[in-house]
């Protein structure tokens, strides 16, 4: 099973910018985006049926923010977009879709560049959303879980890390966490294979000419739960496609 995440920031955009070509090109079985910035009503049809594939939309009340998409070729279980956590379900951050051997879980977590209250928030989510893996998790069926998780976990995750030891998205409490799911027994698939420095999802394009020097951050995972580990045959980051100022990232599940 091959997955893509990526963070398409407006995906109206990103469909003007060739996310129809990529699909075709790529052809995932399942694939996952995050800030979508689109309301129910502006979904076409064209979006909501890309053929092959079946659509699953959560999308935030405010306008032009947050939201999320999975675009499946095998039908889910089931699939879920609200959990009864207010802090989950505020904003449109979730598509929870189940399948015969897993859950998936296709996040955009908040980011916390916004001050203490959003802070806050977003270690309450942070909080809420372990808590909800591993209940699912005690019945014995694997987590996947994809998306821009807004941290970079360790020192060689961004290009600069002394500069931003306190920086929204590398605070010590932040990275924390991220700590805190690995030892509840998830994997950052993409250091399964590679550990070396140097490999970002994304590039702040106020930073003039950051994606062209690679001066960016790794704040995109895939992450799967011990049940899955062995079936992990491959995962990677894709820095050349283009129409975001974030890169897509890849898994392939045995």
């Amino acid at each position: 099973m091959k997955l893509i995440s990526w963070n398409v920031n407006g995906i109206r955009a990103a469909w003007k910018k060739g996310l129809l070509e990529f699909v075709a090109a790529s052809s995932p079985d399942v694939l996952c985006v995050q800030e979508t910035k689109i309301q129910a009503d502006q979904i076409t049809p064209e979006m909501r049926d890309l053929e092959g594939y079946r659509s699953y939309w959560s999308v935030a009340e405010k306008k032009g923010y947050s939201g999320v998409a999975t675009f499946s070729k095998p039908e889910p279980l089931a699939v879920a977009t609200a959990f009864g956590v207010p802090v989950l379900d505020a904003e449109g951050r979730i598509v929870h879709a189940e399948y015969p051997d897993f859950h998936l879980f296709n996040v955009y977590f908040p980011n916390s560049g916004m001050g203490p209250e959003r802070l806050a928030h977003k270690l309450a989510f942070y909080d809420e959303f372990l808590a909800l893996t591993e209940r699912l998790r005690t019945a014995g069926k694997g987590v996947v879980v994809c998306g821009d998780v807004n941290t970079a976990h360790t020192e060689i995750d961004l290009a600069r890390p002394k500069e931003n030891e306190k920086s929204p998205g590398f605070m010590l409490v932040e990275r924390e966490w991220v700590s805190k799911l690995v030892a509840h027994g998830y994997h950052d698939t993409f250091r399964i294979f590679v550990s070396e420095p140097g490999h970002y999802t994304w590039w702040d394009m106020r930073r003039v000419g950051a994606r062209a020097r690679n001066v960016g951050w790794r704040i995109d995972y895939f992450f799967v739960s011990d049940e899955l580990r062995s079936r992990v045959k491959a995962a990677g980051i894709l820095p050349n496609v283009q129409g975001s100022d974030h890169c897509p990232i890849t898994l392939e599940l045995g």
